[in-house]
């Protein structure tokens, strides 16, 4: 009987240690991300990338998806989401409405991105300059309101064309949500003008998913800073000391010869770091847009 109680007795501690220790019990690690294309192709991405950070990260890492832009900020804010991977302009808004939130990693073509003004193939203009002159008999559709490359960025280069987005068209603009739609709605001639991530454009000329004997690209914007992964200030408190860097550690681990397939998805081939201060300049536009106040 002295036996038993004895291993009882030390099973009861080994199970109080675990127990201790978190046994297995840390909080699952919410990740999500702005829907800015076909949903079927953002589960993909997303369910890929949380299993190899679950492997890496040693906690389960789960996808949240969102419907909308402003969603995902809004998760970000409550508490909702850890990680997400934000454009440049829901990324300084998560970030002004969670105090202490780091943009830790971005794509390495995020540093100098691009958004695709398209137009239908027979609209007789090839430039910005030139459009300026037809937009009274033009319509123009932008992708979600929140996009950084898909309004906010093609709003301001209008702007630097001498052009009004909302007074200088046929009609006010529309606001498709998400890149691949727009790309659509102008080759339907739905609308005259679209503005786009590059990305999304490129991939489908590439995979001859548009027809360009109906829509072509106007002009390319400057290059700007774009998409990038923003952690919670609570990671460090909820996972251990550390955690935050052990996230940016994993993301730019990534490498096309282990993980071909899940950078493929996020259309780059590496992660490389990044910070707040990258992304001043598009605060300062979406503040001169007053879509930001």
């Amino acid at each position: 009987m002295r036996k038993i109680s004895l291993l009882g007795f030390i099973l009861t501690g080994i199970l109080l240690m675990i127990i201790a220790c978190g046994g297995g019990d840390a909080p699952v690690l919410k990740v999500g991300g702005i829907p800015d294309q076909d949903a079927s192709r953002l589960a993909r991405r997303y369910d890929g990338f949380a299993n190899y950070m679950s492997q890496n990260l040693g906690v389960e890492v789960e996808y949240v998806p969102s419907a909308d832009y402003a969603a995902v900020v809004t998760a970000f804010e409550q508490g909702d989401l850890g990680l997400a991977f934000f454009g440049g302009l829901t990324g300084v808004q998560a970030r002004l409405r969670g105090p202490g939130a780091l943009a830790i990693a971005q794509r390495e073509n995020d540093a100098a991105f691009h958004s695709k003004f398209i137009v239908r193939a027979d609209l007789p203009a090839n430039s910005l300059e030139e459009l300026a002159d037809l937009a009274g008999d033009l319509t123009i559709t932008f992708g979600s309101e929140s996009s950084t490359s898909g309004h906010l960025m093609p709003r301001y280069f209008l702007g630097e064309a001498g052009m009004d987005a909302d007074a200088d068209f046929k009609s006010l603009p529309n606001y498709s949500g998400s890149h691949d739609l727009t790309w659509r709605l102008v080759e339907s001639g739905a609308f005259d003008v679209g503005a786009l991530n590059e990305d999304v454009w490129d991939r489908a000329v590439l995979e001859g998913s548009v027809d360009v004997n109906k829509v072509r690209v106007l002009e390319t914007t400057p290059p700007y800073f774009d998409y990038n992964w923003t952690a919670a200030s609570t990671l460090d408190e909820e996972y251990g000391e550390g955690f935050t860097l052990k996230v940016r550690e994993a993301l730019l681990a990534l490498n096309l010869s282990d993980n071909r397939e899940i950078l493929g998805l996020f259309s780059t081939q590496r992660f490389i770091a990044t910070e707040n201060d990258n992304y001043q300049a598009i605060e300062d536009v979406a503040r001169g847009l007053e879509i930001i106040k």
